[in-house]
């Protein structure tokens, strides 16, 4: 397939945006239980929101550089029963209002108490917005995934890993964002977020790893015969149709040559998982810089992981528009 960048940066945006809102959240749910220090509301929570809501905007932008109607996207969610797509389109802008308000109750301080669960644990409207923004993010991620892993006819994507990579890449990207931006706000926690970060591009090198092991396996099920509907043994191709390109051969195929992708892959492979790790090693001992960098590096690694994802699918009606020299 051929890679949209628009595509490319909506979801490694979106994906860190929702790993940086998990991270702010799993911070509060820890601190209730009193296992973390509580940061400054209006610092790290609030400030950490708006900019988990700044990546979210980034990602919606980008989104619209992939519509040849922008002023009719609203449509895209009518058929919301049956297409991925539309839950991504309602899903979305509900995880951003919900991460507004998040961060907005944490600016203003406000938390009146709601009701208190067995143990005393108090609940206040940043809880029940917590919660609802974790439901919405991973429904988010869901949503996203399925777009591309509900198509039966492109293997590489019709998996239960294309669903776990999107989770887990876009919380690794998240939570080393987070870490970064507590070294900042809240340094007390970089630790905790730090190790969790670790934690998640670890998981993230097995899935994605699974997901390149597997694809490179892949036996395509479509033939010659069945790409065009004729059933004769024998078929050969002497021309591709046209005397230059077309929507066709622009848009399900990448065009570039076997090494450049190999590069690619083995490019994010190193910047997706071992870099960033080891920098978030030593960031950890206090290194606001070298956090920042390991977000930096990694998600430049993503944009080349994505860009990998949709080059890596093989659509079947490449197996007729091939190039004849």
């Amino acid at each position: 397939m051929h890679p949209a960048f628009s595509v490319i940066f909506l979801t490694t945006l979106i994906g860190a945006a929702q790993g940086l809102f998990l991270a702010l959240f799993t911070v509060q749910s820890y601190a209730a239980f009193k296992l973390l220090p509580q940061p400054d509301a209006h610092a790290f929570y609030g400030q950490g929101s708006l900019l988990a809501l700044v990546l979210l905007v980034a990602g919606l932008g980008a989104s619209f550089l992939h519509l040849g109607h922008p002023e009719r996207a609203w449509r895209s969610a009518a058929m919301w029963r049956t297409s991925w797509l539309s839950r991504e389109v309602i899903v979305l802008p509900a995880f951003m209002g919900v991460v507004f308000l998040y961060g907005l109750a944490h600016w203003m301080d406000w938390h009146p108490l709601l009701m208190a669960l067995p143990g005393g644990l108090p609940v206040d409207p940043t809880a029940i917005l917590g919660v609802a923004g974790t439901l919405l993010a991973f429904a988010l991620f869901i949503c996203t995934a399925m777009i591309y892993a509900c198509l039966k006819f492109l293997g590489e994507w019709h998996s239960p890993l294309t669903v776990i990579n999107y989770i887990l890449l876009g919380g690794a990207s998240g939570f080393t964002l987070a870490a970064a931006f507590a070294a900042v706000t809240a340094p007390e926690l970089v630790s905790f977020l730090g190790g969790w970060a670790a934690i998640i591009t670890l998981l993230g090198l097995v899935s994605r790893s699974a997901s390149l092991y597997r694809n490179a396996r892949l036996k395509p099920k479509s033939t010659l015969q069945t790409a065009i509907g004729i059933k004769h043994p024998r078929i050969v191709q002497n021309t591709q149709g046209f005397m230059g390109g077309s929507f066709n051969t622009r848009e399900f195929f990448h065009g570039q040559p076997v090494a450049v992708l190999r590069g690619v892959k083995w490019f994010f492979i190193v910047a997706v998982f071992p870099v960033p790790l080891l920098l978030l090693l030593s960031g950890m001992q206090g290194g606001a810089a070298v956090l920042a960098v390991a977000f930096v590096v990694q998600y430049a690694g993503l944009l080349a992981e994505r860009w990998f994802f949709f080059a890596q699918a093989n659509h079947p009606q490449n197996l007729y528009y091939q190039s004849i020299a």
